[in-house]
This record gives C-alpha cells, structure tokens and sequence, in this order.
C-alpha cells in the first residue's frame, strides 16, 4: 500500500473510531443488543473498507472491483457522518455545554451526516451540467473568431457504475454541443476498462478541429500494466499529445503535456517536459493542455494565452475540497495570470464513490473570442 493509501486508511480508522465511539453514548443505542449491533455493523464496516483497500480492484474480477466500491463508498460516508457529529459536538460543547439535550443534538448531528450521504449520492448520479466561458485571446485571427472547445476530463471510465452506457451518454452530451474542437484532459479510462467495449462509442466522437487528448494521473503508461487508454483512443483515432504541439487550424496552436502529478516526482522532469510541448511553435496563439493545473507560471511566461486542467474534481465531496486547495490552489473555475487564462474543470465523471456534494459533474464549453480590432 503507497503512502497515500496507508494515511488514508489510517484516517478513515480515526474518523471510525469517533464515529462509532460516539454512537455508541447515544440515547438510541442505549439497549445492550443494540450496542452490540452498533459494535457488530462498525466492525464489519471497517474490515469491508480494509479489504478494500488492500485487495481492492480488478485483480480477482468483479468481486474486487465490488468489494473496493464498497469500501470506497463507506469512506465517504462515514466521512460525512463524522462531519455530521462533529458539527453536534461543537454545538453542544462535547457534552460540556447543554447536558441534558447534548444527547439530541448529536444525534442530529448523525442524522445530518446520513442526509448529506444520500444528497451526495443523488448528485453524484446527475449527469454533468454545461459550464460556459469565454476567453479573449491576444491575436487570434477574427476567422477564428467564436471558435467553440468542448472540454471533458476525470471521466474514469471503468469504475463501478461509469461503463459504456455512461460513455455513450457524455459523448452523445458534447455532440449535441457541436464544437469545433474537442479536448480530453486526462484521467479517461480505468485501467479495467474494455477496449472492445469503449472504443467504439469513442468513435462516435468528432468535430471539425479534431479530438484531442493528453494523458492524466490514471492513464500514465506503468511497466507490466496495460494501456487501455492508449488502446481506446488510438482505436477511435483519437491523438494524446504527448509533450508536443499541433496546429489543428491555421493561426491556432495547441500543445498538450504528459501528466504533472507523475513527472514531476522526478525533479526538472515536469518543466522540461513542458519546455518540450512549447518547444519551438508557431507565432500563434497557444492553448495548452495540462491534466494537473501546475507550472501555470512558467506557461504563462512562455506565451500560452489558455491553458485547460481539471484533476482536482473541486474536491467531489465537500469539504475535501479544503484538504485538495492545500496542494491544488487552482481547484475549479477560471484565473487570470499574466496574459494567460486557466481553466480548471471539475471533472466530468467521479473517482471511487459515485458521490459528489456541492461540486456537480460537468463538461466545459469554450468560445473563443479574437481581440483583433473590427472583429
């Protein structure tokens, strides 16, 4: 288990604890069966998430792929439940304060945290709404003027519940859209994700500029494990940019980079690779596709007039997005830096639980607007 996965579980561990902890001094758990039930449910709860993480995925079939969904939903829900009571906690002091309806208030505080579960599981199931925005871009020709990009990103294609039927539904969404161009900014598919399956309903998506792609976090290329990826989109005709540039109208460059969360843990990796993807272009104007929404600065200074990311999903279930803005400080939306715009999408699919809260899926849709005079 990485790093990230033992702190993970460690804190899903603690948040168990209080959760179950508190429970257990509430006035509806009082019954002796019912507190072994409690104690019975909390255990069985917590070896499900353990499992999970530790035999989780598609190694042994669905089963895994099962029982990993399974312990990824409850992490998120038992996150929210503890959110719920600790919210109880503080009104009442932790028992300090208001003893005699401390009892009431932190079981509202659980009953709380269950509603935010299941309004999260209603959003996470919507489909992704439109986002619209539109962007000056220094020296575009005024032909291009009105140019539209659909933007789709983090659809993690191959999770439980995010399969074809799903992939069919967001491609037919953004050609109803009738973009120009359209752009796939990484973390597509799922390593357990069928080519055979996927590949042709990617085929159905094309606009006049092309359908791009570069690579997220998820779809990194690793020795010994397959590039379903690469495999689904090379079948759909579909082309990664992979730290390089093209022009797929005259007066229109877009480069696109591998993803920064994998190159950068080799230092100067990330930024070479960049230099790479600018590397001698054009004098046009430059969009720039980059999964991870860093070295926004060094892109600003090289000249790129819009960069596009996603990565972060806002967070998907608040109030992660707090923990994500730490290391993630461009989370969602758009910022203007230097000349440069950037925009980062939230994400069309999910990662681990189908849960969102506050942070609805979405698809990205760009115009381009020429600041050439008499446009």
């Amino acid at each position: 288990m990485s790093f990230f996965g033992s702190m993970l579980t460690l804190l899903t561990t603690l948040m168990h604890l209080y959760v179950f902890g508190r429970a257990y001094t509430l006035p509806m758990f009082r019954r002796p069966s019912y507190r072994r039930a409690l104690i019975i449910t909390g255990a069985a709860l917590w070896l499900i998430f353990f499992l999970g993480r530790a035999y989780g995925g598609d190694r042994y079939g669905f089963l895994t792929v099962a029982l990993e969904m399974a312990g990824m939903h409850w992490m998120a829900g038992v996150f929210l439940i503890a959110i719920g009571m600790l919210i109880g906690d503080l009104a009442c002091g932790f028992g300090f304060l208001f003893r005699k309806v401390a009892g009431r208030v932190r079981t509202g505080g659980l009953m709380f945290g269950l509603a935010l579960i299941l309004l999260a599981h209603v959003q996470g199931l919507r489909p992704p709404v439109i986002e619209t925005h539109e962007v000056s871009v220094k020296d575009l020709p005024a032909r291009l003027d009105g140019t539209t990009i659909a933007m789709m990103a983090d659809m993690h294609v191959g999770e439980l519940m995010v399969g074809p039927r799903w992939l069919n539904a967001r491609v037919a969404q953004v050609q109803a859209l009738r973009p120009d161009m359209i752009v796939l900014a990484g973390d597509l598919f799922e390593r357990s994700s069928d080519p055979a399956e996927m590949t042709p309903v990617m085929r159905q998506m094309s606009a006049p500029l092309g359908v791009w792609a570069v690579r997220g976090n998820h779809d990194t290329v690793r020795p010994n494990r397959r590039d379903a990826t690469g495999e689904i989109l090379a079948g759909a005709g579909i082309r990664i940019l992979s730290n390089e540039w093209v022009n797929p109208a005259d007066g229109l460059t877009l480069a696109g980079i591998d993803d920064l969360t994998s190159s950068r843990r080799r230092a100067g990796e990330g930024e070479a690779n960049l230099d790479r993807a600018l590397a001698d272009r054009p004098a046009n104007p430059t969009i720039l596709l980059s999964h991870t929404p860093w070295l926004t600065d060094r892109a600003a200074a090289a000249g790129v007039a819009l960069m596009l990311s996603g990565h972060t999903h806002n967070g998907q279930i608040w109030p992660f997005k707090y923990l994500v803005r730490a290391r993630y400080p461009f989370i969602t939306g758009r910022y203007e830096m230097d000349g440069m715009t950037l925009i980062v999408t939230r994400g069309t699919g999910t990662w681990g639980p189908r849960m969102r809260l506050w942070a609805p899926g979405e698809i990205t849709l760009i115009t381009l607007r020429s600041d050439t005079p008499g446009r």
